[in-house]
């Protein structure tokens, strides 16, 4: 399964050396829900751990991932099971970003730009 989601980058924290084999870093997207704001944490595996260092705080994000469960059964016998959300790509949302730019308005002193050339009854 692959989902998308949009948000700003919350927190991100370094790379875990979980096994010789394996390795992990996660951040946590902020996204806005209601009244309710959401702080999803994320997960990226192995040689795709770097793609979160061209990213800061605060920025806004596009994240592709996909759901991962598994079971897991203790030493009591009890089997518990976990959640994963795997990050597999994140796309700086540039639109987003201007978007929380102010954008000066426009005032009578400034100068509209014209076309002589214009055929426009308007």
């Amino acid at each position: 399964m692959s989902f998308e989601v949009q948000g700003k980058l919350h927190e991100k924290f370094d790379v875990q050396q979980v096994t010789d084999a394996f390795k992990k870093r996660e951040f946590v997207l902020e996204i806005e829900d209601g009244n309710y704001t959401q702080h999803i944490k994320f997960q990226l595996t192995q040689d795709r751990c770097n793609l979160l260092d061209d990213f800061n705080k605060g920025e806004s994000v596009q994240v592709s991932f996909s759901l991962a469960g598994r079971p897991f059964t203790n030493k009591e016998g009890k089997t518990v099971y976990f959640t994963n959300l795997n990050a597999w790509r994140l796309v700086k949302d540039e639109y987003n970003q201007a978007a929380g730019a102010e954008v000066p308005m426009p005032t009578a002193n400034d100068e509209v730009a014209s076309d002589a050339n214009d055929d426009l009854p308007f």
